[in-house]
C-alpha cells in the first residue's frame, strides 16, 4: 500500500511541476525531460563523430580509410593547430553571446546544421581512388571544419546545464537523469551495428566503408532533429546585469585562469594520463581480425558493455553526498590499474574458443567503475569555475575553452606517443608486407595471432602506466564540497553587499545573506566534534556531528571573509587601493603608481607576508599591463564609458527581436488565411527590422569593443575602487542587520 501511495504522490508531483518548477528548483520537468530525450539525439551524432574526428587511434581513418599511424598523427597535429583560433573564436562568441533565446541554445541550430552535413559529405568521399596524400589532405580539411562545428554543436549542449539552473545539487540531479536517458542511442547503435554491418558486406566486419556511408547520414539526420527538442523546450536562465558583457582577450584569460589552481590539478590528469585509453580497441579488433565470435554474439556483448556506464548514473548521485568527488576519483582510478591489468593474461588467450567474453567480463567492470569517476567530470568543473569567481571575481565561461587549448600544446607533444608504440610492436608496413599484404592497410597485422597478442598486451601495458599517472593529479585536489559551499556562501554574502552599496538589494538576497552571516557567527567559536567517537554513538549521532562540523568550517570561511580587511594583509591591500584610486583614473598615464621597485623591501618572511607580496606584484603588473592599454587607446587620457550607450543598444535589441517573433507569428496566420496584401506588408517590415538588427549589432559590437579597452586600461582603477567600495560595505554590517528587524 505504501508503494503504491508513493508511486501516487510521485506522479501527482510529476504532473504538478511538468511546467512548473518545484519549490526552491529552477527547471521544470518538462524542461528536464525535454533536456534528456534531446541528449539522445545528441548522443547518435557524438557516436558519429566519434569515428570521424582524428585521434591517432581512428579505426575508421585508420583501418577502413587507410592511413597509417604515422600519417594519422601528422594530420592530426595539424588539425590540433588549427582549434587553437578556432577555439578562441567559440569562446568569444560564446562569451559575446546576447539573444533572448539565451546564450547556448541558438548554436544547437546554427552549429548542427553544418555538422551535419559535413558529416554526411565526408562519408561519401571516394577515399578508395585517393592516394595516401589526397587522403590525408582530405580527411584533415574536413577535421578543420569539424574543428569549429562540431565541437560547437556539443560544447553548447553539454554547457546548457550550467546556465539552466545556478543550484548546483539540481544541476547533479539533472545531469544523472540525463545521462541515463542520452545513452539509451549508443546503446542502441552498438547492439544493431554489427548486426546490419553484416547485412550490409556479408562479412564478420565494422570496417567496410560501406557501413558508414549507409548508416551514418541516417543517424546524423534523426540526431539533429531530435536535438531540437533541447532548443525548443528549455530557457537559460542567467543572472547577470543587463549591461555586463565579458570581451576577455586570451591572455586576459590565461592570467585570470593560472590563479585556478584545481583547473590546473585537473586539467594535469587528463594530460599525463593520455594513454588511459589504449587498450580500448582491442575488443573490436578481436572480433574484427581474430574471429573471436559471431556477429551476433558480438552484438550482445557491445550491448552488455555499452550498458556498464548505465547504472553508475543511477548510483552516483549518492555516492557523491557519501564520499564527495575527490575520493571517488581516487578510488575508481586505482580500481582501474587494477582491471586493465588482468586483461593482460587474457589477451594472451587469444585464440582459445570464448575468450572474448571473459574479456568482455573484465571491461565491464572496468568501465562501470571508471564511469562513476567520469559522472564527477560535470560537477567538478562547475566547482572549479566557482572558486574561478571567488578567487578573482570574474566568471568566463567560454574562456576556459580557449585557456584549455594548453591541453592542445601537451597532447601534441606526446600525441606520438601511441602511433610510436604501434609502429614499434609490428604494426606497420614493413611487418604487413613480411606476412604477404600488400601494405596499404598496415592494420592487416592484426590477422596474425601472434602480432595481434603481442601489439595488445603492449597497448595494456601502456593503459597501465597512463591510468596510474591519471589518479596522482586528484591527490593535490582538496576543494572538497563543503569548501565549494563554503565560497558560494561568501559569493553570496559579496553579491549582497555589493547590491546594498549599488542601491540594488532585494529582499531575496537580504534575507539568505543575513542568515547565513548569523549562522557564521553562531559556528565560528565553536569546536568541531571528534568524528571517531561520534561513529561509535550510532549513524545519527555520526550523520549530526558531521553536519555540524561543515556547518563550523563554512562558518569561520565567511568570518574570514568578513573580517578580511581587518587582517594585516587585507588593510595593505587596502592601503594600496586608497593609494591607486586618489591618482586617479589617468594615474597609470602619469607615472604616479606604485612599480616593481617600490616592493623590493616588502617583508616577505611569514606566510600571510609572502601572500600579501604576491597580491602586489599582481597589482602593480596590472598597473603595467593598463599602462600600455591606456598609451595605445588613449593617449590624451582615459575617459569613462558611459555603460547607459550599451543599456540602449540592448534594449532596441531586444524590441526588435521581439518584434519579429510577433511578426513571424502573424506572417504565419495570414499565409494560412490567405491574406496576401497582408503576408507582403509583414515581410516588408520584416526585412526592415532584420537591417535594423544587423546595424544594432555591429553598433554593439564597436561599443563592446570601446568598453572592453576602457576596461583593461583603467583596470587598476576599478579593481581600487571596488575594493574600497567592499570594504565600505563590510562596515555597514550593522546597518543591512538593523534593516531586516
Amino acid at each position: 500500500m505504501n508503494i503504491v501511495s508513493t508511486a501516487k504522490s510521485a506522479i501527482g508531483n510529476f504532473k504538478s511541476h511538468w511546467k512548473t518548477p518545484p519549490k526552491g528548483r529552477y527547471m521544470s520537468f518538462k524542461e528536464i525531460t525535454s533536456l534528456a530525450v534531446g541528449g539522445i539525439g545528441v548522443r547518435f551524432i557524438t557516436y558519429c563523430y566519434g569515428q570521424l574526428m582524428l585521434s591517432t587511434g581512428n579505426t575508421l581513418i585508420g583501418n577502413t580509410i587507410g592511413i597509417d599511424p604515422t600519417a594519422l598523427y601528422v594530420i592530426y597535429i595539424i588539425s590540433l593547430l588549427s582549434g587553437f583560433p578556432l577555439t578562441a573564436l567559440r569562446a568569444r562568441m560564446i562569451d559575446n553571446t546576447r539573444s533572448m533565446k539565451g546564450k547556448y541554445r541558438p548554436y544547437i541550430i546554427s552549429m548542427g546544421i553544418p555538422t551535419v552535413i559535413l558529416g554526411c559529405l565526408f562519408i561519401w568521399m571516394p577515399y578508395e581512388n585517393m592516394s595516401l596524400f589526397a587522403k590525408c589532405a582530405v580527411v584533415l580539411a574536413y577535421n578543420i571544419g569539424f574543428q569549429f562545428f562540431y565541437n560547437f554543436y556539443l560544447d553548447s549542449y553539454d554547457s546548457l546545464i550550467n546556465v539552466l539552473s545556478p543550484n548546483s545539487i539540481e544541476r547533479s540531479d539533472v545531469l544523472s537523469v540525463r545521462c541515463v536517458v542520452e545513452n539509451l542511442s549508443p546503446s542502441i547503435v552498438n547492439i544493431i551495428f554489427p548486426l546490419l554491418a553484416k547485412l550490409i558486406t556479408g562479412e564478420n566486419t565494422l570496417f567496410d566503408m560501406r557501413i558508414f556511408r549507409i548508416l551514418y547520414p541516417p543517424m546524423l539526420f534523426v540526431g539533429f532533429f531530435i536535438s531540437l527538442i533541447v532548443y525548443l523546450n528549455t530557457e537559460e536562465k542567467i543572472v547577470q546585469a543587463k549591461s555586463h558583457y565579458i570581451s576577455i582577450r586570451f591572455r586576459d584569460a590565461l592570467k585570470s585562469v593560472a590563479k585556478n589552481k584545481y583547473f590546473w590539478i585537473i586539467s594535469l590528469a587528463g594530460w599525463v594520463g593520455f594513454l588511459e585509453g589504449s587498450f580500448n580497441n582491442i575488443m573490436q579488433w578481436m572480433y574484427n581480425y581474430q574471429a573471436a565470435c559471431s556477429a551476433g554474439q558480438y552484438s550482445v556483448i557491445v550491448a552488455i558493455a555499452g550498458n556498464a556506464s548505465f547504472w553508475p548514473n543511477l548510483i552516483g548521485p549518492y555516492f557523491i553526498r557519501r564520499y564527495g568527488k575527490k575520493k571517488i576519483l581516487i578510488f575508481t582510478n586505482l580500481l582501474s590499474v587494477v582491471f586493465i591489468l588482468t586483461m593482460l593474461p587474457i589477451v594472451r588467450l587469444t585464440g582459445t574458443p570464448h575468450i572474448i567474453w571473459l574479456l568482455l567480463a573484465i571491461t565491464f567492470v572496468n568501465q562501470f567503475i571508471t564511469s562513476m569517476g567520469h559522472l564527477m567530470t560535470p560537477g567538478v568543473n562547475a566547482d572549479i569555475r566557482d572558486y574561478q569567481q571567488y578567487v578573482t571575481g570574474e566568471r568566463i565561461d567560454g574562456m576556459f575553452a580557449a585557456v584549455g587549448l594548453i591541453g592542445n600544446v601537451i597532447t601534441m607533444a606526446t600525441g606520438f606517443v601511441l602511433p610510436a608504440i604501434y609502429e614499434r610492436s609490428g604494426l606497420n608496413q614493413q611487418v604487413a608486407i613480411s606476412l604477404g599484404y600488400d601494405g596499404s592497410n598496415v592494420y592487416d597485422v592484426l590477422f596474425d595471432s601472434g602480432y595481434f597478442i603481442n601489439i595488445s598486451s603492449v597497448l595494456i601495458v601502456a593503459s597501465v602506466f597512463g591510468a596510474l599517472m591519471n589518479v596522482i593529479p586528484y591527490f593535490f585536489y582538496d576543494f572538497t564540497e563543503t569548501k565549494q559551499k563554503a565560497v558560494v556562501s561568501v559569493l553570496k554574502i559579496r553579491a549582497m553587499f555589493e547590491d546594498f552599496g549599488n542601491g540594488t538589494l532585494s529582499d531575496d538576497v537580504l534575507e539568505e545573506g543575513i542568515s547565513i552571516i548569523n549562522e557564521a557567527k553562531k559556528y565560528c567559536t565553536q569546536t568541531p566534534e571528534n568524528l571517531k567517537v561520534a561513529k561509535k554513538d550510532g549513524k545519527e549521532a555520526f550523520k549530526l556531528a558531521k553536519e555540524k562540523n561543515e556547518k563550523i568550517e563554512i562558518a569561520r570561511f565567511v568570518s574570514d571573509e568578513l573580517c578580511r580587511f581587518n587582517t594585516p594583509s587585507g588593510k595593505a591591500e587596502l592601503d594600496f587601493a586608497h593609494k591607486v584610486a586618489a591618482a586617479g583614473l589617468n594615474g597609470v598615464l602619469d607615472n604616479s603608481l606604485p612599480v616593481m621597485a617600490d616592493i623590493r623591501n616588502m617583508p616577505c618572511g611569514t606566510k600571510e607576508e609572502k601572500m600579501l607580496r604576491k597580491t602586489v606584484i599582481s597589482r602593480i603588473r596590472d598597473i603595467d599591463e593598463a599602462r600600455k592599454t591606456a598609451l595605445k587607446y588613449f593617449p590624451d587620457g582615459i575617459k569613462e564609458f558611459d555603460t547607459g550607450i550599451l543599456d540602449a543598444l540592448f534594449d532596441d535589441e531586444k524590441k526588435t527581436e521581439t518584434r519579429l517573433i510577433e511578426l513571424s507569428k502573424a506572417m504565419k496566420s495570414a499565409k494560412e488565411n490567405g491574406h496576401t496584401d497582408k503576408f507582403a506588408g509583414i515581410r516588408e517590415e520584416m526585412q526592415s527590422l532584420r537591417t535594423k538588427k544587423s546595424e544594432i549589432k555591429k553598433n554593439i559590437k564597436a561599443a563592446v569593443k570601446l568598453n572592453s579597452d576602457y576596461r583593461r586600461a583603467a583596470k587598476p582603477y576599478l579593481d581600487s575602487i571596488r575594493i574600497i567600495k567592499q570594504a565600505e560595505n563590510y562596515g555597514n554590517l550593522d546597518k543591512i542587520e538593523n534593516s531586516t528587524k
